[in-house]
């Protein structure tokens, strides 16, 4: 009896973990059902980057956004209906870009491999692809995509530029992710730029008041003042590194750490001893390089969709 008892219970053990298994990421998930998949979403990304230097960055934000919405399933691609407003449509979401990349890549595998390839899996290769040299992170594959994308959900879930550490703490902890994750991934504005609207009031009415915010570089928001025309400026953008805007390395940091952090939400990691701590470890860039990655691979797994959750769209930008 005790035997038999013990087969079953290995039995429903072992099939719990086969399931738990097929239906999880892994490598080389395509290896059989596309072979040439990764090569094909490297390539053409790759062909962009080319004439677009600022494409990393626009990716980067783009799979950031789409993550920490419903998790990493190309919800943030979908487009609006008729009774639906999508997430792409969300405030934080209208400044988004790197969609044409995306569907160009989609459009490729569809002719090798119809039906195969998910948008999730090509926007997450995509983003890794984007950096032609360092930082470098493994992307496991089987990601499959979401049918449901409102953008409402964009307003509640993706941290904002005036947030302060408590919040994007909160944030961060409801993907399962740490404060090291948080100060880490801050460090992809090394890149891109930032629109004068969302820091503006840090140089022109930080508290009500036509008052400047005192954590911020004199000096450098005397500079910023000279490109911003005030709070309604909605058009002018900044680099987010005022040294090297179109190359990722590690100067976010040393920036930071001279009270030249261009959003609120930067500033707000030198307001605790512990993210302030993180900060002065990732001065190092080798050391920036490996936490990277391994943030990056965590925030690439963020509830995504396996086995047979979701679909396989066949356009990236609509539900089958």
């Amino acid at each position: 009896m005790k035997m038999r008892f013990f087969l079953v219970a290995s039995m429903v053990i072992f099939c719990f973990l086969g399931i738990s298994e097929g239906g999880s990421l892994r490598k080389n998930f395509y290896k059989k059902s596309c072979p040439q998949a990764e090569e094909i979403v490297k390539n053409i990304t790759l062909q962009h980057v080319s004439s677009r230097p600022e494409l990393p960055a626009k990716l980067i934000r783009l799979h950031f956004h789409d993550c920490f919405v419903r998790g990493c399933d190309a919800s943030v691609l979908l487009e609006s209906t008729a009774g639906n407003t999508a997430e792409k449509d969300a405030i934080p979401n209208l400044s988004l870009a790197g969609f044409d990349v995306i569907e160009d890549i989609k459009e490729a595998l569809e002719e090798k491999c119809p039906g195969i390839v998910s948008c999730a899996d090509i926007l997450t290769l995509a983003t890794r692809d984007a950096f032609k040299n360092k930082p470098n992170w493994e992307v496991l594959t089987g990601r499959r995509d979401g049918t449901v994308s409102r953008s409402i959900e964009a307003l509640i879930n993706i941290p904002a530029p005036f947030h302060n550490i408590t919040q994007l703490r909160q944030i961060f902890a409801n993907k399962k992710l740490t404060l090291h994750d948080l100060v880490v991934l801050s460090g992809a504005h090394t890149i891109g730029v930032g629109h004068c609207n969302l820091f503006s009031n840090r140089l022109f009415n930080f508290t009500g008041k036509g008052d400047q915010d005192p954590s911020l570089n004199p000096t450098y928001a005397n500079f910023l003042k000279t490109k911003c025309q005030g709070l309604s400026d909605t058009t002018t953008t900044v680099e987010m590194d005022p040294n090297s805007s179109t190359t990722f390395d590690n100067d976010y940091y040393p920036v930071l750490l001279q009270n030249k952090g261009l959003f609120t939400s930067d500033a707000a990691l030198l307001t605790t001893k512990q993210s302030r701590n993180i900060v002065n470890e990732l001065v190092s860039q080798n050391k920036f390089f490996t936490e990277f990655s391994q943030s990056m691979k965590r925030m690439g797994a963020i509830e995504v969709l396996t086995g047979s959750n979701g679909e396989i769209r066949r356009k990236c930008s609509v539900v089958n």
